[in-house]
């Protein structure tokens, strides 16, 4: 039986307004323009988030915006409590919507599991159809809503998570796709050298033949069948191939076309050609001319060239990034999830950063693996904190490391970001489970600090550490075939990358959690060295505690990450919890006591756990499997070992109750206690007399939903979604 708490939000859920009020009033009138343009292109394209979630979100999110826009939510309320809604039921209505525009879809961004309205179907439906809304356009609100009622609220079994084929729900794919569908895919795409970062892949079948045919749908504004793509040759562009893959009889049909998203592109397209009216660099123009290219025409190569550009735009006052980025949520692991962002620089924390980037060189060093499977040249990055402004997309990071491109990362640079006021308002525990009250303590003191610490060693030395070995395409290898050892073999290497494979292609699904597992790694290895700890203003006592309770946090993080693993499809549901729960294994394997997990009755009579991590043991103890772990994450990635690299990473990932401390039993004392994830509120920024004005909102769900009420005003785009949905129809 499904237990539906794991399945709506908390009415306690906590809100927090993402404050960038100071750091925006210190820009000038230009530097305002710039960002705001840009948060408007960035919130507009997030929007896409909604096409790329489920099939419902479209049309949920335009039921919402109707009922929010026709009336104030004390009107609302009033005509709750007329048809019989409780205080309690009310809230959670604002809970849900809360959630919904924090997510851009009703599966949670962190964990991609859904969440429906934490209160009867007939009761939701009587507020929705005595509402203004409903009163002013009864057919159009009961249309929406007969369009949505059954899956907002099912929880059937492919309806509880998001996956592919039988094992979720996912708009990246039609639903008669599975993962065979997605390797065949991905075996194209490689042959015409096409990244899927932009696509989704759709499926029907040749009655003829009874083999399939695949349109691979490029985002784009232009919606024309021909025509070129910058930087793809007319050969693999738009039209008609046949492809033969492996293990298949005969050649099967792909139909590459564009126009996914177009009229959503055409709005982030028109607010970045205004955003270059303002922009500080000619780097910077040159950047969106190419993301506008790129959004406009479907070309991924053009995107890469404003990625470039952006690398090469340092120091930037008004930091920015957008476009088809992370593949967390695609359950094959290699198509983007549109985002896009707005932050200014927060110059002392930043200054820790770039201290942090000068002495990179000499912590590399440090990582455990060989000099040959460290890149030939590090790229100094620019590394800044930033306070977000604005962003748009399903959920908001503390920090990323981008671009997401291995080539341009492994041979010409990327940049890091910690965003500063997601991590003061969005990272302090309400309450902290688990530990004992000693531990509690010092948690709640350093958990913050020691946080920025692992933030800042993960984005920079994590996901930016380690050699790619290639075999390029005029037959020459990047690295020394004769001399390099496999560091756990001791013989030559075998396996490397071929041209055209990525990471992300060769490792695919594994590949989002797997790197995350390595930058976390690199993050609380490297977290030893009191030089590193030195450049956060930590030396003495103060040092000794920040790496306690560094490694404490990733340990209970571990644990804490069982909320997001599911025993019925024996699935992870979160990139970066399920690295957490592999570092747990390994430091429990170390053995020794270094880590303890013991059951115990709470103070409420109720199940509850104890984690303790022994101190004085991670240097003797935990280091040493910390680096033997990190040395094999890095050597199997480096040598494009997916066999052996698979195989570790599920054995590590894996949740049973076959020994001590039996992690399927915890699983339900960590449900029964888990805390909500905070939603952020974010400004609205508009243009009056040619000055921007920045609108700030109450930190509760009547805030959030007020934001995107003034965000998306115009009825215009609740069409344009719409329409959207409606050419997805006959795919889900």
């Amino acid at each position: 039986m499904t237990d539906l708490s794991q399945y709506v939000l908390s009415n306690e859920t906590g809100i927090c307004l993402l404050d960038c009020e100071e750091a925006f009033n210190n820009l000038t009138d230009k530097e305002q323009l710039y960002a705001h343009y840009i948060s408007q292109a960035s919130f507009n394209g997030g929007l896409i988030v909604l096409l790329q979630t489920s099939p419902e979100s479209p049309g949920i999110f335009v039921l919402l915006q109707r009922v929010f826009r026709a009336q104030s939510i004390a009107d609302l309320e009033a005509i709750a409590t007329q048809y019989g809604l409780s205080k309690e039921e009310f809230q959670a209505v604002l809970i849900y919507a809360a959630g919904f525009y924090s997510n851009m879809g009703n599966y949670k961004s962190f964990g991609d599991s859904k969440f429906i309205p934490n209160l009867p179907k007939e009761k939701m439906e009587k507020l929705i159809l005595n509402s203004a809304a409903a009163t002013a356009d009864p057919g159009g609100i009961q249309s929406l809503w007969s369009s949505v009622q059954d899956r907002m609220f099912s929880l059937d079994a492919r309806d509880k998570e998001l996956g592919l084929g039988e094992k979720g729900t996912t708009t990246y794919f039609s639903q008669n796709c599975d993962s065979r569908d997605g390797e065949i895919a991905q075996e194209f795409m490689n042959k015409l050298d096409l990244s899927p970062y932009n696509t989704r892949l759709f499926k029907t079948e040749d009655m003829s033949t009874n083999l399939p045919v695949y349109e691979i749908r490029l985002a784009s504004v232009e919606t024309t069948a021909s025509g070129d793509i910058p930087g793809v040759t007319s050969e693999n562009g738009l039209g008609e191939h046949k492809f033969t893959p492996k293990d298949v009889a005969g050649p099967v049909t792909f139909n590459v076309t564009r126009g996914d998203y177009s009229p959503l592109l055409k709005r982030v397209v028109d607010n970045l050609n205004e955003a270059k009216k303002y922009a500080a660099t000619d780097n910077e123009v040159r950047m969106l001319e190419e993301y506008v290219q790129s959004f406009t025409t479907g070309s991924l190569p053009a995107h890469k060239d404003g990625s470039r550009f952006w690398i090469k735009n340092k120091g930037p006052i008004v930091e920015t990034y957008i476009g088809f980025i992370e593949s967390y949520r695609d359950p094959y692991g290699v198509r983007g999830e549109f985002e896009g962002f707005v932050a200014v620089v927060n110059k002392s924390m930043s200054a820790k950063f770039g201290s942090l980037v000068e002495g990179a060189e000499h912590l590399l060093a440090l990582l455990p693996w060989p000099a040959e499977y460290e890149k030939d040249k590090f790229l100094r990055p620019d590394f800044t904190s930033l306070d977000v402004l604005s962003f748009g997309g399903s959920g908001i990071p503390a920090g990323i490391n981008i671009p997401n491109y291995d080539d341009i990362r492994q041979n010409e640079g990327f940049k890091n970001v910690s965003l500063g006021n997601v991590l003061t308002s969005g990272y302090k525990d309400t309450k902290i489970t688990f530990l004992d009250e000693e531990d509690k303590e010092l948690y709640a003191k350093l958990k913050l600090a020691s946080f920025e610490v692992q933030v800042g060693l993960h984005e920079l030395l994590g996901h930016g550490s380690g050699k790619l070995f290639k075999k390029e395409e005029d037959g020459k290898f990047n690295f020394d075939q004769d001399n390099v050892e496999h560091t756990e073999t001791g013989e030559k290497i075998t396996t490397w990358y071929c041209p055209g494979e990525t990471w992300d292609s060769k490792f695919s699904t594994v590949a989002s959690s797997y790197e995350e597992c390595r930058a976390e790694c690199v993050g609380i290895y490297l977290c030893l060295s009191f030089d590193v700890l030195k450049i956060f203003g930590h030396v003495g006592d103060s040092a000794d505690d920040i790496i306690y309770i560094n490694w404490l946090n990733m340990a209970r993080a571990g644990l804490l990450a069982l909320e997001f693993y599911s025993p019925e499809t024996r699935a992870w549901r979160q990139a970066h919890m399920q690295a957490r729960f592999c570092i747990l294994r390994v430091m429990l394997e170390a053995g020794e006591d270094f880590i303890t997990i013991t059951r115990r009755t709470g103070e409420d009579g109720k199940p509850d756990l104890r984690i303790k991590l022994d101190r004085t043991k991670i240097i003797k103890v935990g280091k040493p499997a910390i680096g033997k772990f990190l040395r094999k994450l890095q050597v199997y990635k480096s040598t494009a070992d997916v066999e052996e690299g698979k195989k570790m990473y599920d054995f590590y990932s894996d949740v049973n109750d076959n020994a001590e401390p039996h992690f399927l039993s915890l699983r339900e004392i960590v449900l029964a206690r888990k805390q909500p994830r905070k939603m952020f509120v974010q400004h609205h920024t508009s243009v009056q007399d040619g000055k921007v004005t920045l609108k700030s909102y109450e930190a509760n769900a009547a805030g959030l939903i007020q934001s995107f009420v003034d965000r998306f005003p115009s009825p215009d785009v609740d069409s344009e979604i719409l329409t959207l949905r409606d050419n997805d129809k006959p795919h889900f």
